[in-house]
């Protein structure tokens, strides 16, 4: 995965406010990541089934699978349109 920037101009364009932007950015980041350890859980879980006695397999560097960044994706799909906010009104 090679360097990116992040096209500042085309964030303003789906927002008023920075801040907002990155907010949202940010909660949706946090969303992704739940959601990929979520799936890594399910699929351990469902490929074993440990007793008390068993032993952990140890990850090797050889089976490391590489995944694009969960800030990386928030950007993209705020781009793109796919991350719904909406915003706080105070009184």
């Amino acid at each position: 995965m090679g360097l990116k920037t992040i096209p500042f101009r085309e964030i303003e364009e789906k927002a008023e406010n920075m801040y907002e932007a990155v907010a949202a950015m940010s909660r949706q980041a946090k969303v992704e990541l739940q959601e990929r350890i979520l799936s890594k859980a399910i699929i351990s879980h469902q490929e074993e089934e440990l007793d008390v006695f068993d032993e952990v397999e140890e990850l090797s560097p050889e089976n490391y699978e590489e995944h694009e960044k969960v800030t990386t994706v928030a950007i993209d799909k705020f781009i793109d349109g796919e991350v719904k906010w909406r915003k706080a009104i105070l009184k």
